[in-house]
């Protein structure tokens, strides 16, 4: 085998997750043995292939979070049912996060779980989104409130589609990885792509291997996401996934400095990481930020997943990132104020 390996421990559902360059040809290696055919779900402009030697059908969700949704859902299971797909074949999910959140999801409501496997195309996807078992789509009260968990039978992450991947995809993608930098304070910049893409694998392995379920450790891979959620559902996805979360994870800094978490240095590391060394957050990615509202921003926080004990936070502290429940949302109101209202530059 060619490339980096990365088992995700899980007993009879453990799978591995490969990175490297040309690794997609493993692909049929990892189809389970009694699949006799495949489904592929894809975006059109995704200039990526896979092949298997299953009969198979291909399957496209068009680009966008509008298509997050049950309707897509529906759509994809009516074409399986039309297919003949049944629970001991494959789908396989090749895309970004968007695209094996959705395929994911189908996959595990399909005859109540058919096997999957992730293909990411995106650095985001790859460091993240396509490991660890979430399945997920949008409703219009908010982001990712309707889902399962549904592991993978395997993640290939081949680096040859990162060759023509966009800038803003690469800049969301850093938006995660920055996310790690504070997880597991290592200087993931300073790594070569491949050992980097492979060191954010198996940080994620790691923690889903501890807490599948998201009832403890693993929530900690929320980190600038309650925010990131909130500005991503109130602003209609203008702003890209990755792109909320380093604003997010700025956020929290603030938020942690006005419980007395954290001191105003913190602060300002979680600055310079994520403005100077990832150059993310920018000026006027802030400012549009500020325009959707203090007031409707917790409206749409108070809907988060995580948020079953009032307003919920993960948040740096002297011990590190913790989970932190029922924050006043004066408080949290009083930190968006301040945060949006500090000179960024």
């Amino acid at each position: 085998m060619t490339g980096h390996r990365i088992d995700v421990s899980l007993g009879d559902r453990s799978y591995p997750i490969v990175v490297g360059r040309g690794v997609v040809d493993q692909l049929d290696d990892f189809v389970p043995d009694r699949a006799r055919r495949a489904v592929v779900v894809t975006d059109p402009s995704i200039p990526f292939a896979v092949r298997t030697t299953l009969p198979s059908l291909v399957l496209h969700v068009g680009a966008g979070e509008d298509n997050k949704s049950l309707t897509t859902v529906e759509r994809l299971c009516r074409e399986f049912a039309r297919f003949g797909l049944t629970r001991n074949d494959v789908v396989v999910a090749v895309g970004g996060g968007l695209v094996t959140d959705i395929a994911g999801f189908a996959a595990a409501v399909w005859h109540r779980g058919t096997a999957v496997i992730h293909v990411p195309t995106t650095l985001l996807g790859m460091v993240d989104a396509a490991i660890g078992g979430k399945t997920a789509v949008n409703i219009p009260e908010g982001k990712n409130l309707v889902g399962a968990f549904w592991q993978p039978q395997a993640v290939i992450a081949d680096l040859d589609a990162l060759d023509t991947l966009p800038e803003r995809e690469r800049r969301c993608g850093l938006g995660e990885i920055a996310k790690y930098h504070f997880i597991a304070g290592d200087d993931l910049l300073a790594l070569p792509l491949d050992e980097r893409v492979a060191r954010c694998a198996e940080i994620k392995a790691r923690i889903v291997e501890e807490d599948e379920r998201e009832s403890g450790r693993r929530a900690l891979l929320n980190y600038g996401h309650t925010l990131a959620h909130a500005l991503e559902s109130a602003g209609n996805h203008d702003l890209a996934h990755g792109e909320a979360v380093a604003i997010g994870l700025l956020f929290a800094a603030e938020l942690g400095r006005e419980l007395g978490r954290i001191d105003r240095d913190r602060v300002e590391f979680h600055r310079r990481v994520v403005r100077s060394e990832y150059g993310l957050a920018t000026p006027d990615q802030i400012a549009s930020a500020a325009l959707l509202g203090p007031r409707d921003l917790i409206d749409f926080m108070r809907r988060d997943k995580k948020a079953t004990d009032g307003l919920t936070f993960v948040l740096d502290g002297r011990n590190g990132l913790e989970v932190v429940a029922d924050i006043d949302p004066s408080t949290v109101e009083s930190a968006l104020r301040t945060f949006f209202d500090r000179p960024v530059g």
